[in-house]
């Protein structure tokens, strides 16, 4: 059985379709284009024009400021001074037209672009730069058995050099560099020898971030600009799950945030961290030298997370960032001791464990999970691994040994983990720590290497030495690596905190309940105790003498042995 062929109008209307897209796009591009060519012409023609005019505007608003400034005394005499040029410029032969050419040409010359003119090319400083930085790149990108080598000692920069900028302070602020096809650009090793002497030779502390184009051969550098340091700790507009740990470059991510605290609010980029039970990254782990911000990180994300759920914090330092959160609602523990932490851990792991056999028992009845397994649980540990040497010391637990079912099984029970520790603690660590805590930041001043280590990844941009605290970089799973600025959250109790950001943490705190030592910990059910019996009781219930005779007397007859009547008495007394 023969097939009958496709109507015409299904096999070409894709093609028609398509084609006509594009002339459409072509027709709008040459339109764009014929309007651009006629302003541009409309411009050129009309350029004298629109000289005079500016001129004449600037004149007339001289001469308005000339006349408000003389005193009202004087302005008599320069009406009769100006009335007498006039009349005597209307009687000079010629005397009109030659006003009008000599006004036209004071116009002319007022109405001018006073800008300066940008010279063509740099000068001769930045073409020094330019010449000692393409010398110091010939023994990279040149070899003795090259025909016509792009890097020769005393050749030309220019044909190497495509683009380049400069700042004010005349050091380079961008540059497009091209290499030869045999650079072996595909070398980590390579690529990190001629950024660090593009780093060295365009000017030391100040952030590169380096381009490779593989394909093109060619090498874009760019000087970061700082980022804001200005942000304070406010409500960012996110969604239940999203924690914003700080805020990063407009080219690293396409989603901004509205700033409603400060001198006047804008659009930043942010870093947002996404936990919950879809979250490839449930668990943080915090990396930084002391003063680097990593406490202001954890108070931060300590005030996002108490808008939808619970929080345990345990302070290893025992320095008291942490005060302020003590009582208030949704905090659950704030421990600076070993006991409360090692108790704080393992009603932690309890807790997960009955959340998970709770939501399993629900889900093998058909039911959705009970309310009290849906708020979530926050965990925040500062430098946990102070604790191991007094675990040690006092035959104690180590909390970090009790973080294996919550870091495991959190996302499924809504309990997350977010451990920070400084660079000196970072051996200390537990296994269970450095295999679950997948979404990595790292503040403060560190090597290459240092940040390799920790982020798995090397950052885009070269570290420096001297940054801001809060500085630093951010990767969540296998993500790229991002420049992160974590918003100003300083402990509202410290007198060296300005405020303004006093202010601001003290407004997003929550009410102040019960303390927490009042209440069980995480409202555990216990079997209450029997109330003590008071004494009076006792005294108070009568005893028949007929009931202690028959206690004291043995179980023989009562004829063979008299008792004394007043010995019942002194006894029942």
């Amino acid at each position: 059985m023969a097939r009958r062929p496709l109507p015409r109008i299904l096999s070409t209307g894709s093609t028609q379709i398509a084609r006509s897209r594009e002339l459409a796009r072509a027709q709008l591009a040459r339109s764009r284009e014929l309007a651009r060519t006629a302003g541009d012409s409309a411009s050129d023609v009309l350029h004298p024009l629109i000289t005079i005019t500016r001129g004449l505007r600037r004149l007339a608003s001289a001469g308005r400021r000339r006349w408000a400034e003389t005193p009202k005394d004087k302005r008599g005499p320069l009406l009769f001074l100006v009335a007498s040029v006039i009349l005597v410029v209307a009687l000079v032969p010629y005397g009109p037209l030659l006003a009008v050419i000599t006004l036209m040409a004071a116009a002319a010359w007022q109405g001018r672009d006073r800008k300066p003119a940008t010279p063509e090319g740099p000068d001769e400083s930045q073409r020094e730069r330019l010449r000692a930085l393409y010398e110091a790149l010939v023994p990279y990108f040149s070899t003795a058995d090259d025909p016509e080598p792009l890097y020769t000692h005393g050749g030309s920069w220019e044909k190497a050099f495509e683009e380049f900028e400069f700042d004010g302070t005349g050091r380079i602020s961008g540059l497009l560099i091209r290499y030869p096809a045999y650079f072996t650009d595909g070398e980590a090793q390579a690529r990190a020898r001629i950024e660090h002497l593009l780093t060295t030779k365009s000017g030391r502390g100040r952030e590169y971030q380096f381009d490779w184009d593989e394909e093109g051969n060619e090498l874009t550098v760019t000087v970061l600009a700082p980022l804001p340091t200005d942000i304070a700790a406010q409500r960012f507009v996110t969604a239940p799950g999203e924690t914003v740990l700080g805020f990063t470059d407009p080219s690293r991510t396409q989603r901004t945030l509205p700033l409603t605290h400060g001198a006047q609010p804008r659009d930043v980029p942010p870093v947002v961290w996404r936990t919950g039970i879809r979250s490839t990254e449930p668990h943080l782990l915090v990396m930084g030298q002391p003063g680097s911000g990593t406490s202001t990180l954890l108070r931060s994300i300590a005030l996002q997370a108490l808008q939808y759920g619970d929080v345990v914090i345990v302070e290893g330092g025992s320095t008291g960032e942490y005060a302020c959160l003590t009582g208030r609602d949704g905090v659950l523990a704030v421990e600076c001791g070993l006991a409360g932490a090692v108790a704080s851990m393992e009603w932690a792991a309890t807790e997960t464990e009955r959340r998970l056999i709770a939501v399993n028992r629900a889900r093998q009845a058909g039911n959705p999970p009970p309310d009290d397994t849906k708020r979530p649980l926050w965990l925040l540990l500062d430098r946990p691994t102070a604790f191991s040497h007094l675990a040690a010391a006092d035959d104690r637990k180590d909390p970090q040994s009790l973080l294996q079912v919550p870091l495991r099984h959190g996302r499924a029970a809504g309990v997350t983990v977010v451990v920070a520790e400084q660079w000196d603690g970072l051996d200390a660590l537990s296994d269970a720590v450095r295999q679950h805590t997948r979404a990595r930041v790292v503040l403060g001043p560190a090597t290459a290497q240092q940040l390799e280590s920790v982020l798995g990844a090397p950052p885009h941009t070269t570290p420096v030495a001297d940054i801001p605290p809060g500085r630093g970089y951010a990767r969540l799973g296998t993500g790229p690596v991002h420049r992160l600025q974590v918003p100003a959250t300083p402990d509202p109790y410290d007198d060296a905190t300005s405020d303004a950001h006093r202010q601001a943490v003290l407004d997003l705190l929550p009410e102040r309940t019960t303390p927490v030592e009042a209440e069980p910990l995480g409202k555990l059910d216990k079997q209450p105790e029997p109330a003590p019996v008071p004494a009076e009781a006792v005294v108070a219930k009568a005893v028949p003498a007929e009931a202690v005779v028959a206690k004291a007397v043995p179980a023989e007859p009562v004829a063979a042995k008299a008792v004394p009547a007043e010995a019942v008495v002194a006894e029942t007394s």
